[in-house]
């Protein structure tokens, strides 16, 4: 067989082994292979051009109280002395008014003396309020006498004088009796109560020989049936972009769900809140807070009794509709969504 050469004319055999190349076919694997990668392409194309996708800003944060009375609060001492006895241990559930500690004070014998001084100054009042009932009557007595020209005007003057005195001791009388009802009032209150439903979380004071100041913390207490909202964190690219009102879809921990951030109406598990509030400054974290609510018309939350405050949440601020190109190129590149068509109006 001679070797082939493009120097050379084709002889008979040469041309018939080009002959047979004709009637060569591609596999069909390679084939199906090439057709399904066409129409992949060409869909994913299709996809990414004309699929709209919700931008959103996602965050981070956890379940908090709206109010800030119903947050976990420090129940303190009144009056300074030592624990007498305890009524609550953590973890106790109380009712608004229940007694949680007993104060007693170091003097053993204060009762009895706040309740002489009690008993004093409702005297000196009593008195102070006869003498200057009999002094306003005199100088009413001078007052007329004067004008019939009865008494001197010394004499009328020197009445009132004495008059306007019986009217600053009654009056001195009168605060020592409120001074002394207040000591008295104090005593009564050693006895420290919840100040709503709730649970004791933790007790901080020690045991019934510990001695407390007024204003000192004796325990920590979370109320009941709060209204839960929840604190998120987003980059300072972002928070410009975040205006109160603007809906949330929000997941939280423990919470069985199948999330889509850029198709949140087909996401499963999650819940929608509307923004509340937005931190004008950053925190210690260079993060900026922003709290969600429950949205009204939509499906509520779970009970705080299922989610805690404190557990963690994730969130997305939903904003315009692009398109999936346009996002991806957005996220390649790292730039902030585009601003929404209603905060661009607001700041015009």
């Amino acid at each position: 067989m001679s070797k082939f050469s493009f120097e050379k004319g084709y002889d008979t055999q040469q041309l018939h082994l080009l002959e047979s190349l004709k009637v060569g076919k591609l596999p069909t694997a390679l084939w199906v292979f090439t057709v399904t990668s066409l129409l992949f392409t060409v869909g994913v194309l299709a996809f990414i051009t004309f699929v709209p996708w919700v931008q959103n800003i996602a965050g981070a944060g956890q379940i908090v109280a709206l109010d800030p009375a119903e947050r976990e609060q420090s129940i303190s001492a009144l009056v300074p002395g030592r624990i007498a006895e305890w009524y609550v241990r953590e973890g106790s559930r109380v009712e608004a008014g229940q007694p949680i500690a007993r104060i007693v004070d170091n003097d053993p014998r204060l009762n009895e003396r706040l309740q002489t001084q009690l008993d004093l100054a409702r005297d000196r009042l009593a008195t102070a309020q006869s003498a200057l009932a009999t002094a306003r009557l005199d100088a009413e007595r001078k007052s007329t006498l004067f004008a019939d020209g009865l008494v001197s005007r010394l004499e009328m003057e020197q009445a009132q004088i004495l008059l306007a005195e019986y009217e600053v001791r009654a009056q001195s009388a009168a605060d020592d009796l409120n001074r002394a009802e207040l000591s008295q009032s104090r005593e009564g209150s050693q006895e420290v109560m919840a100040p709503r439903a709730g649970v004791i979380t933790k007790v901080s004071a020690g045991g019934t020989a510990t001695f407390v100041k007024a204003g000192d913390e004796l325990a920590q207490f979370v109320p009941f049936d709060i209204d839960s909202a929840v604190e998120l964190y987003v980059d300072g690219r972002d928070a410009s972009l975040v205006s109160v009102g603007d809906p949330v879809r929000l997941q939280f921990e423990g919470w069985p769900v199948i999330q889509f951030s850029g198709w949140p109406s087909v996401a499963i598990g999650t819940f929608a809140g509307e923004v509340s509030f937005v931190d004008p400054m950053a925190g210690l974290n260079g993060k900026f807070r922003i709290v969600v609510k429950e949205s009204e018309g939509e499906p509520a939350w779970p009970s705080n009794r299922i989610l805690r405050v404190g557990t963690n949440a994730r969130g997305w601020v939903l904003l315009d509709e692009v398109s999936v190109a346009y996002e991806l190129w957005r996220q390649l590149n790292n730039f902030p969504p585009e601003f929404p068509e209603q905060f661009l109006a607001n700041t015009q």
